[in-house]
C-alpha cells in the first residue's frame, strides 16, 4: 500500500459557477482549466495566484461538454441549446458556432492532430467536423437512442461512442462504418474513452460498473463494481496504468489497472460528481459536480520510483518494458469488490491550509452576427475595472441565472454609455433571434431541396440518354 507521501492531495478549489459542473478539461500546457456548467456558462481558470477567471457567455442552455484542442488554441463546447461552439480561449471570446444537430449535444472531442471534431447528440447521431475548413463532414447513424459520448482513438482511425440504447459502438473513420459493437443488458454507459495506446476502451456505467474492453478482440478485460451510484465520467492517466472514476455516490475512485484493484477512494464533493480529468502530464487531476465546486488535486501516487513500480508488478511484466495495461492481457472478466487495503482520503477531516480560489470573474459576452457564424465578443468588466469594449444583448442574460446576478449584470452594463444599444427592447431581440433561427432552418431546407433537385436532374438525364440509345437501337434493327 502506498505511503501518505504518495497519496493524492487536494490542492485548491475554485468557486464561480452557479450550478452543477458538467465537464472539465486541462489546457495542453497544464496552466489553465476549462469548466462547463448547467448555469449555461464556460469558465476558464488560471492557476497563477490572483489571476482572473474568464466566464464565457453565449450558450442559451446547459453546457454539457468542453475540451481544449491539442494545441490549446481553441476551446470546443457542446450545449443543450443544440449548438457546438469553438472559442478562442482569451479575453476577447471570439467564437464560431456549428448548427447541425437537431437535439441537445452531449459531447465534443478533438482528434489527436486537431484536424477533426466529433460531436454526439440526443438526435441519435455522431457528427464529424473539419477544423481546417470549419465545416460539417459526415454523420454516423446506427444508435437507436440518445448518444451520450463520442471519442476519437489516439491515432484518429476509430471513434468510440456510447448510447442509452445500451450499446458501445466502434466506428472506422475511413469508411464511416460501425466495425464493433459491445452490448450491455443491465445499464447504459454514461461515458467512454480509449486508453492512451488505443488498444482498450473503458466505460462508465449507469449500473455502477466500470468496464475495460480490448477493442482488438472484443474481449472484456476488467469489470469493477466499486461505486454505490452510477458512474458518470472516467479519465485515463497518461501512462495508461491508472483510471480515475467519478460517481453519483459523491466519490472519486482511482483504479490500478496493472494490479486490477481499487487503490484510492476520494471524498471531497457534496453530492454527485459528474466530471473528472487528468492533466495532460498526469501530475494533476480535477473534478466537479453538483456542489458547483471545482476541486484541483495533485496526483502524487504516479511518482513512485520506477524500479519500485517494476518490482511491484514483476509477475506481470517483461523485463524490458514499462508497466502497461497490455501486460495483464489476457485477463478473464471478473467482478471486483472493494478491498480493505484501499486508502480513503477525505480532505474535510484534515486540518490543512487549503488554497481557496474565488478569483475576480470577467464576463465575456458574445453577440450573434446575422451574416456569419463567427463573431467576436468583448469583456464585460466588473465594477471598478477598466472598461475595454462590450456588446449588450439582453437575451444573452440567461433566465436560469438568479435575479440578483441578472440585476448586477444590468447595473454593470448601465454604467457604460451606449444609448443606441440600450434602447433595444428585449422583445425585439427575442423576435430577431427567432427569425434568424427560422431563416437558418429555411436555408438548410433549401440546400436539401437543391441537392434532391440535382439528383433528380441527373436521373432524368440518364433516363433520356437511355431512351435515346434504345430508340437508336430499334431504328437500326428496323
Amino acid at each position: 500500500m502506498a505511503s501518505a507521501t504518495e497519496d493524492p492531495v487536494l490542492e485548491r478549489y475554485f468557486k464561480g459557477h452557479k450550478a452543477a459542473i458538467a465537464s472539465l478539461d486541462f489546457s495542453p500546457n497544464g496552466k489553465q482549466l476549462a469548466t462547463a456548467s448547467w448555469d449555461t456558462f464556460l469558465m476558464l481558470w488560471n492557476f497563477k495566484p490572483h489571476a482572473r477567471a474568464y466566464r464565457y457567455v453565449g450558450h442559451k442552455d446547459v453546457v454539457t461538454s468542453v475540451q481544449f484542442s491539442p494545441h490549446g488554441n481553441l476551446l470546443a463546447s457542446a450545449s443543450r441549446d443544440r449548438t457546438v461552439r469553438l472559442w478562442i480561449p482569451d479575453k476577447r471570446g471570439k467564437f464560431s458556432e456549428f448548427k447541425a444537430h437537431t437535439a441537445p449535444v452531449r459531447s465534443v472531442d478533438f482528434s489527436a492532430d486537431g484536424q477533426f471534431l466529433a460531436t454526439a447528440s440526443e438526435d441519435k447521431s455522431i457528427k464529424v467536423w473539419s477544423m481546417y475548413r470549419q465545416r460539417f463532414l459526415y454523420s454516423l447513424y446506427r444508435h437507436t437512442h440518445w448518444v451520450r459520448c463520442a471519442k476519437f482513438s489516439p491515432d484518429g482511425r476509430l471513434i468510440v461512442s456510447c448510447s442509452e440504447d445500451k450499446t458501445i459502438k466502434i466506428w472506422d473513420t475511413t469508411n464511416k462504418q460501425c466495425v464493433n459493437n459491445f452490448s450491455d443488458s443491465v445499464g447504459f454507459a454514461n461515458f467512454v474513452d480509449f486508453n492512451p495506446s488505443g488498444t482498450c476502451i473503458a466505460s462508465a456505467g449507469s449500473d455502477q460498473t466500470v468496464k475495460v474492453w480490448d477493442v482488438r478482440v472484443n474481449k472484456l478485460l476488467q469489470h469493477y463494481q466499486v461505486h454505490s451510484g452510477g458512474v458518470n465520467c472516467i479519465s485515463f492517466h497518461p501512462s495508461g496504468n491508472y483510471l480515475i472514476t467519478a460517481s453519483s455516490d459523491g466519490t472519486l475512485k482511482i483504479l490500478d489497472l496493472l494490479e486490477g484493484r481499487l487503490i484510492y477512494t476520494l471524498q471531497g464533493h457534496t453530492g454527485p460528481v459528474f466530471a473528472v480529468s487528468f492533466s495532460k502530464g498526469g501530475e494533476l487531476f480535477a473534478s466537479g459536480g453538483a456542489d458547483t465546486q471545482v476541486l484541483l488535486w495533485r496526483t502524487n501516487f504516479d511518482e513512485l520510483p520506477y524500479k519500485g513500480l517494476n518490482k511491484r508488478n514483476l509477475k506481470r511484466l517483461h523485463f524490458d518494458s514499462p508497466p502497461h495495461l497490455l501486460d495483464i492481457y489476457p485477463r478473464t472478466p471478473h467482478p471486483h469488490e472493494e478491498k480493505v487495503e484501499t486508502v480513503e482520503i477525505n480532505p474535510k477531516l484534515e486540518v490543512i491550509d487549503l488554497q481557496i480560489s474565488t478569483p475576480p470573474v470577467v464576463d465575456i459576452l458574445s453577440f450573434d452576427s446575422t451574416t456569419t457564424t463567427e463573431t467576436s465578443g468583448r469583456i464585460l468588466p466588473d465594477k471598478g475595472e477598466e472598461a475595454c469594449g462590450y456588446f449588450l444583448n439582453p437575451s444573452l442574460l440567461s433566465p436560469e441565472c438568479s435575479p440578483t446576478t441578472t440585476k448586477k449584470k444590468t447595473e454593470d452594463i448601465s454604467d457604460l454609455p451606449c444609448e443606441s444599444q440600450r434602447s433595444i427592447p428585449l422583445a425585439v431581440t427575442d423576435a430577431l433571434e427567432h427569425i434568424m433561427e427560422q431563416l437558418n432552418v429555411l436555408t438548410q431546407t433549401v440546400s436539401i431541396l437543391e441537392q434532391r433537385l440535382t439528383l433528380t436532374e441527373d436521373k432524368l438525364k440518364d433516363c433520356l440518354e437511355n431512351q435515346q440509345k434504345l430508340f437508336s437501337a430499334v431504328q437500326q434493327k428496323s
